[in-house]
């Protein structure tokens, strides 16, 4: 193999490697969320609000991985 065929191959499993822990954490923090709405109603705009700022820090994992895939890509 040759070292773009390399790189190419690099900058795929960087996203997509980067990309599962990211998936599984926002659907564990959604599955989490819309349970503690089901067991306390009152509690929705607190849950929803902390939920949010949750989805929003484990994104920016993978937009981490994605710059990171980019980084390999073009440099």
């Amino acid at each position: 193999m040759d070292a773009e065929s390399m790189k190419n191959l690099a900058a795929g499993l960087t996203i997509a490697i980067g990309a599962i822990g990211p998936g599984i954490g926002i659907g564990l923090i959604a599955a989490k969320a819309v349970e503690a709405i089901g067991r306390n109603p009152e509690s929705q705009s607190k849950v929803q609000q902390t939920m949010i700022l949750g989805i929003a820090f484990t994104e920016a994992l993978a937009i981490f991985a994605l710059l990171f895939a980019f980084i390999i890509l073009f440099l």
